[in-house]
């Protein structure tokens, strides 16, 4: 009889050890899985926002680059300049699509839908002063937006 008892336990104590190790390694194992998941959208929400910091640098520069080839003139360069920056307009819409389907921040949102603004502004200054006001405003928010993305993914 206490063979068979100790048998018992002996099992019983196996079967839980066996249980408790294939529980700890699933729960384990999902951990890690959720870790990693995690860590790739991080980096693709680091890689959208920099993409679109810089697409909407490169939009700032097209249009400001068009309005001073607008000043002299010359239309085959204007209209050159022009599909430079509707291309760059593009790209920059592009990215603006990648951060709002990464993102779930209103404010980050809201400052990747207010670059554009002096944008627009830029591409009808009538004076250097007023290119220069939109210009810095354009700079102003893209800052907003790069402060408000970096503390969402520190």
């Amino acid at each position: 009889m206490d063979g068979v008892l100790t048998s018992v336990i002996a099992i019983s104590g196996t079967l839980a050890g066996s249980s408790f190790t294939y529980l700890f390694g699933l729960l384990n194992s999902r951990r890690t899985e959720r870790v990693a998941r995690d860590e790739r959208l991080r980096q693709e929400r680091i890689n959208a926002y920099v993409a679109f910091a810089g697409a909407m640098t490169e939009l700032r520069q097209a249009v400001i680059t068009t309005w001073f080839i607008k000043q002299r003139g010359d239309e085959e360069k204007k209209r050159a300049a022009y599909t430079e920056s509707d291309k760059r307009g593009a790209a920059a819409d592009h990215t603006r699509l990648r951060v709002q389907m990464l993102t779930e921040d209103a404010e980050l949102l809201r400052l990747a839908d207010a670059a554009f603004e002096p944008i627009n502004g830029l591409h009808d200054a009538p004076d250097l002063t007023t290119l220069r006001k939109y210009e810095e405003q354009s700079q102003a928010i893209l800052s907003a937006f790069i402060e408000a993305a970096g503390r969402l993914v520190r």
